[in-house]
Formats: C-alpha cells, structure tokens, sequence
C-alpha cells in the first residue's frame, strides 16, 4: 500500500500545508513559543487573541510531533489526488473549523485545567483523515510478528497513535475532536460533501508552489484520458481477465474515477481493487 506516486503530483493543497506547518513550526520554535500556541477557551473568547486560530493550526508544539504529523499528511494527499484539489480544500477547511469549535466547547464544558491549553498542530485534519483512510483504502498485504497479525495499513496507525498521545490529554482531545469533524464529513452533514469553492480558490494553491507535472488534457470523444493511460501502459490481454465485480467498480467509482477506467484498471490489476487504485493514480499522474 502506498499513497500513489511519489511527490506531491496532483497534490497542491497538500503540498502548501505540509510546506506551512514546516515554516510555522521552525520559526515559532526558534523563537521557544512552539509550544505555547495551542487552542485555549480563555485566550480565544476572554483575551480575544484570535490569531492563535490560524496560527496554532500549522505549528506543531514539537520537533517529533512535526516529523510523525508531516509524514501522515504526506501520505493523506492520496485522498485529494482522489476527490480533487477543489473538494479537497472543503474538507481541509471543515474539519479544521469543526474540530477547532469541538476543542473549545470541550474545554468550556470540561472546566480542567489540565485542558486549558492543547497542543497546536493540524490534528483536526490528520484525524479527520484516518476516516475515509479505515473506509476507503483497502489492505493489499497482511502480515504476522510472533502470535501478533499486522497488515500494510498499520504503519499508518501506529504513527497516528503516536501523534495522538504525543503530548497525552493535551493532544488526546484534538485528535478525537478530529476523528468526530471526519464522521461528520463522511456523513454528509448539512450536505458539505456537495459543496465546492471557486475554482480560482484552488488554482491559488497551485500557483503558491513549483508545479509538478502538466494537467491532463481534456477528453472529448471516446474512453477519458485516464482510461487512456491505463490501456497504454498496462496493456495485457483482456479477453481471457474475468470480469471485475461490480462492487469493485462501484468503489473505485466512489473515489472520483470514471466508470471505464476504473473496469478497465480492475482488469489489469486482476481485480485486485488496491493495485487498480494505484495503476489510476499513476495513469493520473502523467
């Protein structure tokens, strides 16, 4: 299992965000106050000091917690290759908004001073993220260490555990407030799902970092690009390959690919539906 091809290709959102909280987390460590900048009730509602909600959003309060959280939103950029950069960016900005306005009530009906400050970070977005990840991305391989049984998805996990209880309560709730805002994404709340931003919004992120690859043209007549692609660089012969399952197809359909390319990439793959992922994501790429 892999988050595609490497790089950010097809990925400018995740690109600008992972760059950010870098530069963020530097500069406020530098300064020694990277680990003063997380949600507080008191600092947002009494004091007013509103800019700690952007702020604490791209720094991390630690060097670990930078590498373990800008690894996982490395990986995660399989899902704005999969829906597109544009409805990417509605789910980036719900599940910051929502978790941040989870953490604050949590603080306000908690009433612990052990919560008056959490960690600072994209927690919000990282654990919103591992819903469609345990819903969506199959397991390709399992695995067994002495009587224990791990698959290639439990890598990920266990570097989400570890950014969970990195800094114990203090980031326990954020990423609960997180996986919460991705339930209620993945349930369509107030139809977010359906929602889209202006195009030039998700252009701007393009344009704010060095571009990857050339888009893909158009399609016109005949099979889509990405069919296209998927027929020339995984030719094989498809008349002895059996027919892909149609909740296969219905699936690969539900991440964004069209219909006669996601059939036509089960059959390469052999109706492994993890390898036709990634032969879709790679024709993407070109």
């Amino acid at each position: 299992m892999n988050g595609g091809p490497s790089g950010f290709n097809n990925a400018p959102i995740t690109r600008t965000f992972v760059i950010a909280c870098c530069l963020f987390t530097i500069v406020f460590g530098i300064q020694g106050r990277s680990n003063k900048l997380g949600l507080s009730y008191q600092d947002i509602w009494q004091k007013l000091q509103l800019w700690k909600l952007i702020v604490s959003v791209f720094t991390f309060s630690s060097t670990p917690e930078l590498m373990f959280g800008a690894y996982l939103l490395y990986y995660f950029r399989v899902f704005e290759r999969q829906i597109g950069s544009n409805k990417y960016s509605v789910f980036v900005t719900f599940s910051i908004i929502v978790s941040s306005l989870l953490q604050l009530f949590g603080q306000a009906f908690l009433n612990d001073p052990t919560f008056s400050v959490l960690t600072s970070g994209p927690y919000g977005l990282i654990f919103s993220s591992f819903v469609p990840f345990y819903f969506d991305i199959p397991v390709s391989t399992r695995f067994r260490v002495s009587s224990l049984s791990f698959s290639d998805k439990s890598f990920i996990y266990l570097a989400g555990l570890q950014l969970l209880l990195s800094s114990w309560k203090r980031s326990l709730i954020p990423g609960l407030c997180g996986i919460l805002a991705g339930t209620l994404y993945r349930l369509n709340v107030l139809r977010i799902r359906r929602i889209k931003f202006p195009e030039f919004i998700a252009s701007f992120f393009s344009r704010l970092s060095l571009p990857s690859t050339s888009p893909a043209p158009p399609a016109r007549n005949g099979p889509s690009f990405a069919a296209r692609q998927v027929e020339t660089n995984y030719r094989a012969p498809i008349s002895t390959a059996l027919e892909p399952p149609e909740d296969s197809i219905e699936t690969l359909v539900s991440m964004g690919f069209d219909r006669n390319s996601a059939r036509q990439a089960l059959v390469h793959a052999r109706n492994d539906i993890n390898a036709a992922t990634n032969i879709l994501l790679e024709s993407q790429a070109h």
